[in-house]
C-alpha cells in the first residue's frame, strides 16, 4: 500500500512506549502543481476519519485508550510547498488529538519500510 491508495491504512502498529502508529509509506517526488499535497492531504484526512469514526478500535481493539500518532516515511525530501502543509497538518492531527511525526528514509529503508507496509 501507497499514499496513492487513499481509502486503505497502509499499517497499525504499537511503538515501544506504548503509542498506536499508524503509517504512510509516500513514494511520490514533489512537483509545483500541487498533487502531491492532494494525494497526502486525502491520505491523512483518511487516517484521521479512521481513527475519530472509531474504526481504528472496531479493527484493533486493543488500541483502545493508547495515544495514536500519525507517521508519514518520505522516500523524497518534501520541497519548500510540502514542508509548509506538514507544519498546517501538524497543527490539524494534533488538534484532533493524535500525534504526528514524518521522515525521510534512505531508498534502502524505504524499501524495507514499503515491503513491511505490504
Amino acid at each position: 500500500m501507497a499514499v496513492d491508495q487513499m481509502s486503505v491504512v497502509d499499517f497499525v502498529s504499537r511503538s515501544r512506549n506504548g503509542d498506536c502508529e499508524l503509517a504512510i509509506s509516500d513514494h511520490l517526488e514533489w512537483g509545483g502543481d500541487g498533487s502531491h499535497l492532494l494525494v497526502l492531504q486525502e491520505k491523512m484526512n483518511r487516517y484521521l476519519a479512521f481513527v475519530e469514526s472509531g474504526e481504528l478500535y472496531e479493527k484493533f481493539p486493543e488500541t483502545r485508550g493508547e495515544h495514536v500518532v500519525i507517521k508519514v516515511y518520505f522516500m523524497h525530501a518534501p520541497d519548500e510547498q510540502g514542508l509548509r502543509f506538514l507544519d498546517l497538518a501538524r497543527g490539524s492531527i494534533e488538534g484532533a488529538g493524535c500525534g504526528f511525526e514524518y521522515k525521510m528514509l534512505p531508498l534502502d529503508e524505504f524499501v524495507k519500510q514499503s515491503e513491511l507496509v505490504n
